[in-house]
């Protein structure tokens, strides 16, 4: 399950992309669903752990990969940290519910991803677990009112 801070209530890994440059190992990126990944959101192939190859820049590390891809392939590797998924557009939306499929995920959020079609996910600063889009929108609108409350 998907479990989201939204905007406070925890402490989360502020720099991920920098850590991933220094923690990564080359079976993630060898690793079959992190290769779907990287060429879904960088359009970018995978040739080995080593290079990957990117229209717009050419044969490139994984250390010149997005931040996006980056945070998402550390949610599904690393779970030392809550990553801050404020680091992903809306094209990783369907990434990080699938690696929530894979394992019990808690990210840290500070704006409304959109998510679609059917899921669960829970607002951890409500407990309130959502099933929707309309569900999960007002679930955040109702974790901020808290959040400006207090």
């Amino acid at each position: 399950m998907l479990k989201i801070w939204y905007y406070g209530g925890t402490d989360y890994m502020k720099d991920a992309p920098s850590y991933f440059d220094n923690v990564y190992e080359d079976e993630w990126i060898e690793d079959e669903f992190v290769k779907e990944m990287i060429e879904d959101v960088d359009h970018s192939v995978v040739i080995s752990a080593h290079v990957i190859e990117s229209p717009i820049l050419g044969d490139i590390t994984p250390k010149e990969l997005s931040g996006s891809v980056k945070v998402l392939i550390l949610m599904l590797k690393d779970d030392s940290f809550i990553y801050n998924m404020s680091n992903c557009g809306d094209n990783c939306a369907k990434w990080v519910l699938k690696i929530a499929e894979k394992k019990d995920l808690t990210v840290y959020l500070q704006h409304i991803m959109r998510f679609k079609g059917e899921f669960e996910i829970q607002i951890m600063n409500t407990g309130e677990i959502v099933h929707s889009p309309e569900e999960y929108v007002n679930g955040l609108l109702k974790a901020e009112g808290i959040l400006d409350e207090g």
